[in-house]
C-alpha cells in the first residue's frame, strides 16, 4: 500500500472526510496547509469506477450504453465490460457480479438480433476471450458454449488468402487485419487450456507464424494493422500501429510459451513489450499515447491487460519485470493523479489530463482495465 502527503486545512478537513466515499481521495484543495498522510489502495478506486460506471452507463437489459442515457453501447465495448466484470469478480469475489455478467452476455445476444455470430470476426473474438475467463472464474458451462460456438463461426473466416490468417471481417476476403488474428491466438490458447484439445494449439501455433511472418516488424516486434490486396498486390498498412494489436501479440506470445516452454515466444512479447514502452508510435514522454475516443479509447485497455500479464511471468528475468512494472506504474500514477475525474470517475483517452466533456464507453473501459490491472498488481505485492 502506497503512501502520499497532502496538505489539508483544518477548517476543510470535516468536509472532505464525509466527501470520501472509500479511501480515494479527489482533487486537492489549494487551501491545505496542515501535512498528513493518507493512505490509500487501488482496490477501493476500482470498485468506485465499476459502480459509477454501472450507474452511469448500465441499460435496463443489462448492457451498457455507449453515453450515459444513450443508445446500445455496440458488441466489442460489452464484450470488454464483461471482461471487467470478470476482473471486478475475480478480485473481490462478490456474488453481484454473476448476475451481472450473465444479464450482460444475454444481452448482448438480444441486441444482436438472438445470435452471438456478427459479421465482425474481432467482435466475436472479444467476446469468446471474455467468455472463457468467466468460464474460469465461475465453472458456468454457458460461457464455454458460447465461446466454442464463437470459435467455430470465426474460423470459418480462415483462407489461404496471403498464405493463411483470418480475415478482418466475413465479407472482406483481401482484407486481413492483426485484430483478427491475434485475439484468435489467444483464444486458441485459452480452449486448449481448457479442454486439452490439440487442435486449439495447432491452430494457436500456426496462425502466429502467419501473423509474425506478415504483421509483425521483425526490428522492432511492433505490430502492423492489416495486410490487403490493392490493384492486385498484397500490401501491409504499416502506418497503422495501435496498442491494442501490440497487446495481443505479447498475449499470444507470452501464452505460447506457457504452454510449450519454447523461449523464443516469450523473446517476441518481450521485443514487443520494450518497443511499446519506448517507441513514439505508442508512447509519449512514458504514457501510452491518446488514440482518441471511440474505437481507439479502448485500445489502450486492451494492450494493459496482456503487458500485465507478462508482468506477472516468472520466466521474465528481473532487470526485464523491474521495467515493465515501472513503465505501468508511471502510466497508473499518471492516471490517479492527472487523467481520473472526481467524484463521477471518468477518465477520457489522454491519461495525462482529465476528461474534457463527455466519456464514451470504451474510453472508460481503458481506464477502468488500468485500475483493476492496479489493483491485482497491488495485491500481488507487485505495486506498493
Amino acid at each position: 500500500m502506497k503512501t502520499y502527503k497532502i496538505a489539508i486545512s483544518i477548517l476543510a478537513l470535516s468536509g472532505i472526510l464525509s466527501a470520501c466515499v472509500d479511501s480515494d481521495l479527489g482533487p486537492l484543495r489549494k487551501d491545505f496547509e496542515q501535512n498528513e498522510e493518507i493512505s490509500y489502495d487501488y482496490a477501493a478506486t476500482a470498485d468506485s469506477m465499476q459502480n459509477s460506471t454501472y450507474s452511469l452507463y448500465i441499460a435496463q437489459d443489462g448492457t451498457f450504453n455507449f453515453n450515459p442515457g444513450g443508445a446500445y453501447g455496440n458488441y466489442w465495448p460489452n464484450a470488454h465490460a464483461l471482461h471487467v466484470y470478470v476482473d471486478a469478480y475475480t478480485r473481490t469475489g462478490n456474488g453481484a457480479y454473476l448476475d451481472k455478467m450473465k444479464k450482460l452476455l444475454l444481452g448482448i445476444k438480444a441486441r444482436n438480433g438472438g445470435t452471438y455470430s456478427n459479421v465482425f470476426n474481432d467482435d466475436m473474438l472479444w467476446l469468446g476471450n471474455a467468455c472463457v475467463r468467466a468460464y474460469n472464474a465461475t465453472d458456468d458451462a454457458e460461457y464455454l458454449e458460447v465461446a466454442e460456438f464463437l470459435w467455430d463461426d470465426v474460423l470459418e473466416s480462415y483462407s489461404e488468402v496471403f498464405g493463411g490468417g483470418i480475415t478482418w471481417k466475413k465479407d472482406t476476403p483481401n482484407l486481413k487485419n492483426a485484430v483478427s488474428n491475434g485475439p484468435t491466438i489467444v483464444l486458441a490458447t485459452r480452449l486448449y487450456n481448457v479442454t486439452q484439445d490439440e487442435k486449439y494449439l495447432t491452430w494457436a501455433k500456426d496462425l502466429y507464424e502467419w501473423q509474425k511472418a506478415n504483421l509483425v516488424d521483425p526490428q522492432t516486434g511492433l505490430v502492423w494493422d492489416h495486410i490487403e490486396l490493392l490493384q492486385g498486390t498484397p500490401t501491409v498498412k504499416k502506418d497503422w500501429i495501435f496498442t491494442y494489436n501490440a497487446g495481443t501479440w505479447i498475449g499470444s506470445g507470452l501464452r505460447l510459451f506457457q504452454i510449450t516452454g519454447e523461449t523464443g515466444y516469450l523473446t517476441d512479447a518481450l521485443q514487443t513489450a520494450k518497443s511499446s514502452m519506448n517507441r513514439s508510435e505508442l508512447t509519449t514522454d512514458g504514457v501510452l499515447k491518446s488514440e482518441g475516443q471511440g474505437d481507439g479509447g479502448l485500445f489502450k485497455g486492451v494492450f494493459v491487460r496482456y503487458f500485465t500479464e507478462l508482468i506477472q511471468e516468472p520466466a521474465v528475468s528481473d532487470g526485464d519485470k523491474g521495467n515493465l512494472v515501472n513503465f505501468l506504474k508511471f502510466n497508473i500514477e499518471t492516471f490517479y493523479k492527472k487523467g481520473l475525474r472526481r467524484p463521477d470517475m471518468l477518465c477520457g483517452p489522454n491519461w495525462r489530463a482529465l476528461p474534457s466533456d463527455q466519456t464514451d464507453l470504451s474510453t472508460q473501459l481503458s481506464g477502468m482495465m488500468l485500475m483493476e490491472a492496479a489493483a491485482l498488481l497491488q495485491e500481488e505485492g507487485v505495486l506498493e
